[in-house]
Formats: structure tokens, sequence, C-alpha cells
């Protein structure tokens, strides 16, 4: 098990990180970087990918009027992939503009992201710079984040209520939502951000055509949120549930 180290983000800002090269590792890295639990746990997946500029807007209010404020009042802990790109650049600014201290924990592959020390890959992913914690996971594809993501929750969690928050998203999002109902977790899709967001919302209703959906839906873990709803409304669900 390697040590913690200090990662030099963007403009002076540094984040706490560790590899992990087994899963098995995870609870005593989460010790390491002083990630105690149980707590309840915000599992942020997804993308913005061919979103409206209205609809994005909608959506960074939802992270920052819903889902920052939220966290921060029951001591929970956000968990997503750290890169600064569509909704884990809206959690990282949301954190920020809403004066919030939780901890932000992105899980992310090393073969993807520039590391100190490290020869960088060929194509380097920036990594978002309000995060908190990085936790540094062994891959040079998308996707390899998948299960660690799931299981970095988990182990956070430890018994306390976690909630998954689909947005957008593609294939490796399917997969992420995947390893997410696999460990027992709640899934909310927005409905009305597109792609698998809204194809699980539609499963919902019974009309999947996709049999790998079906399967996700099948495992009535899976519930659908409209991002046009009353924030006020979708505060008092997410609240409750991370409560509950």
């Amino acid at each position: 098990m390697e040590k913690p180290f200090k990662i030099a983000i963007s403009n002076g800002l540094t984040a706490s990180a560790i590899r992990v090269l087994s899963r098995e590792n995870l609870p005593n890295a989460m010790g390491k970087l002083e990630l105690y639990s149980p707590r309840p746990v915000l599992v942020i997946l997804g993308g913005a990918g061919k979103m409206s500029e209205a609809d994005l807007s909608r959506l960074r209010s939802l992270f920052v009027k819903v889902l920052a404020p939220v966290v921060e009042e029951l001591g929970a802990s956000v968990v997503d992939g750290g890169t600064d790109c569509g909704v884990m650049q809206m959690m990282g600014q949301a954190r920020v503009q809403t004066g919030a201290t939780f901890p932000l924990i992105g899980v992310t592959p090393v073969g993807k992201v520039a590391i100190p020390n490290q020869i960088p890959p060929e194509e380097v992913t920036a990594l978002e710079p309000h995060h908190s914690h990085f936790v540094l996971i062994p891959g040079s594809n998308w996707g390899d984040e998948s299960p660690w993501l799931a299981d970095v929750a988990t182990v956070l969690a430890n018994g306390a209520p976690s909630v998954a928050v689909l947005v957008n998203g593609g294939e490796i999002s399917k997969k992420d939502v995947s390893e997410n109902l696999k460990a027992n977790r709640l899934v909310l899709a927005v409905a009305g951000t597109g792609r698998l967001a809204d194809t699980l919302t539609v499963a919902l209703r019974g009309e999947a055509s996709d049999e790998g959906v079906r399967e996700l839906v099948a495992s009535r873990l899976v519930q659908a949120i409209d991002l046009k709803e009353n924030f006020d409304s979708l505060s008092q669900l997410i609240n409750e549930m991370l409560s509950t």
C-alpha cells in the first residue's frame, strides 16, 4: 500500500491522493486519506453530452441548489470520476460556489490523467481542481474505474445510506450503473438530461427495447427524477434517501 501524497491540480490548488492496486485495499486506503466511515455517500454518474444550454443551466442549478447543500447538511461524501468535465466539473464547482467542505473524491485510472513523478499518457485528461481527494486506480481506459467507483462508495458508506445520481451518460455510464446496482445501491436517473438517463426513464414505463437496459431496471433499484421538478421537492427526496 502506497502512502498518500499531495497532487497539484491547477492555480495552486492541491488535493490528497493515493494509488491503490487492489480493491481489497480500499478500506485501508480510505483510512490513510483520513476519509472515515460510516457516512452517507452520494455517487455522481454520467456526463453532459448533447444537452441544450437551457438544460445545462438548470442542471448546474441542480448541483448548486440541491446536491451540494444536501450533502453538506448531512455530513456526507461525494464520489465521482474526478475529471474536469461534465457533471464532475459541475460537482466541483458547486462545492466551491456553496462554500461546502464535504469530501469530494475522484476515482480515476492512472493511465488517463497526469500524475506527479509519472510519465504522462499520450492523451491526458485534466483533474477537476475542487476535488478534495483522488483515488488513483490501475487502468488505461475509461470504464476501468467503474467497479472501483462503486466499491469506494461502499467502503465510505460502511452501512450508511448511499445513492447514485445518473445524469445523461453513455456506454461507460451503463457500466457504472450496473456496478452500483451490484452494490445494491439505488440509482436515480435524472429525466430530461438525455441519453442513458432518459433511456432508463422510458424503460421504467415498460417501453425499453434494449435488453441491457431492461436488465438494469429489472433490479428495481432504478428510479427516475425529473430535472424540471421543483428543486425543493428534489432536495427533500434526496435528503430522505441519504438519511434513511
